[in-house]
């Protein structure tokens, strides 16, 4: 890991986390989902929850946050609700330290799996998450959970035909 770490996020993050998603979602202008994503990011309390509950991963660079992954529990597995990294740090293997970062803290905490929904699409999502070992998740296998986060997703106007949810078993890969 050179010229960056990875620490525990910390709720007085929330703003500068907040900034990264945007930035990291102008990556997205052109796409069919960018108005959606432009006008949602998480709130400043999704942020303090998770990082009180030892679930938020900052990745810093020079002292500043340039990065970050959030879980959250979904029906009994651990669900990533939000990874991003600042677009001018891509491609130096920080969202994927971040992945495995999460991944073993949540595999510490005691789940089986880790869940998550991207787009099918975009090469730094769907095929990045296969490449960590996420596979997809039928529709018939999904939990009540998941289809809520989907139908919410749904509501706020994604292209569902577009969005997937995979998974990777914890503790196996």
């Amino acid at each position: 890991m050179s010229g960056w770490a990875l620490r525990p996020g910390r709720a007085t993050d929330a703003a500068t986390l907040i900034g990264i998603e945007r930035r990291a979602c102008e990556m997205l202008r052109g796409h069919e989902a960018y108005p959606v994503f432009a006008r949602s990011t998480l709130d400043p309390d999704d942020h303090a929850e998770a990082a009180a509950r030892g679930r938020l991963w900052v990745a810093e660079a020079d002292g500043q946050a340039v990065g970050y992954a959030l879980y959250t529990a979904l029906d009994g597995a651990a669900h990533l609700a939000q990874m991003d990294v600042d677009p001018p740090y891509g491609r130096r293997g920080i969202g994927r330290a971040l992945l495995e970062q999460v991944c073993t803290s949540a595999a510490g905490e005691g789940f089986g799996r880790i869940t998550l929904v991207t787009l099918r699409d975009v090469p730094w999502n769907a095929p990045f998450y296969a490449r960590a070992g996420f596979g997809p998740v039928a529709a018939g296998d999904r939990t009540p959970g998941l289809d809520a986060a989907l139908e919410q997703e749904r509501r706020l106007g994604f292209p569902m035909h577009l969005r997937v949810v995979m998974q990777r078993q914890l503790g196996q890969y």
